[in-house]
């Protein structure tokens, strides 16, 4: 029988590192995704002596051929996958005709091609094992986002594409949920360059909860998990306000953070 692996993306930090550290615990074989090779190995040094070595694959998701990169790894340690976690993403700060093309089309390649890629690559694997996915969203994919324009168009792709992926694996016995964060003290923030404000005081919540409360979700097959009770009414109250008035207010907050 093939052995069965969770693949993560971006776990070398932040949510993709405690979402390692709570699928090792509940016994899951590991197979980890990031640029920086050493924090990888770190990690994986530190679950191995908890539990069963995970499979280190050092990849680039802005590269075009990130998803051939990552099932030759696979294939070569003759695994197939049991959950895929589509973690791995950025922004970047400023208005979208002032920050650099490449770095914004980088972006979509992480946000949505990579996280595209994978879920339909792996399908039948999934279909096959009984398996799951799981995608971070993030509750700016209910707004839009003046200021970090193509983050925010990105996430509402995610959420929108995790929710068909819901409805037609559904019936293969596949769970598939979104996982849609408010802010949470990461590496996130520095990347995208700008500090922490007091949404983040007030709306945040620790990286190892998220990453908890997203693993119970995908467990019970749940559509979205939103962590955190302040997050958890924001889709509500976006329902009480005109769509222009949420742009304007969006634009507004986010002018607050230059």
């Amino acid at each position: 029988m093939t052995e069965r692996v969770t693949l993560i993306t971006g776990a070398s930090a932040g949510i993709g590192t405690e979402l390692a550290r709570v699928f090792a615990a509940n016994g899951h074989r590991l197979a980890l995704t990031a640029r920086r090779i050493d924090r990888l190995e770190a990690l994986a040094s530190e679950l191995s002596a908890k539990g069963k070595k995970p499979i280190i694959i050092a990849c680039d998701l802005e590269a075009a051929d990130a998803g051939e990169t990552i099932a030759a790894a696979l294939a070569a340690e003759g695994v197939e996958l049991d959950c895929l976690v589509n973690n791995a993403g950025f922004g970047v700060f400023g208005d979208a005709l002032e920050r650099d093309r490449a770095e914004q089309l980088g972006i979509i390649d992480v946000n949505i091609r990579a996280l595209t890629d994978l879920s339909l690559r792996f399908a039948d694997q999934l279909v096959r094992n009984k398996g799951g996915i799981l995608n971070v969203g993030s509750v700016a994919g209910f707004l839009p986002g003046p200021g970090m324009a193509v983050y925010y168009a990105s996430k509402a792709y995610v959420i929108s594409f995790t929710e068909a992926l819901r409805c037609e694996l559904g019936k293969h016995g596949v769970r598939v949920t979104v996982l849609c964060p408010g802010p949470v003290p990461t590496e996130f923030q520095a990347r995208a360059g700008f500090a922490p404000g007091f949404d983040s005081a007030i709306l945040n919540v620790s990286a190892a909860d998220v990453a908890l409360a997203a693993y119970r979700g995908l467990m019970a097959n749940k559509r979205a998990v939103l962590p955190g009770l302040g997050i958890k009414i924001v889709p509500f109250l976006l329902r009480l306000f005109p769509r222009g008035f949420i742009l304007a207010a969006v634009g507004r907050f986010q002018m607050r953070k230059r």
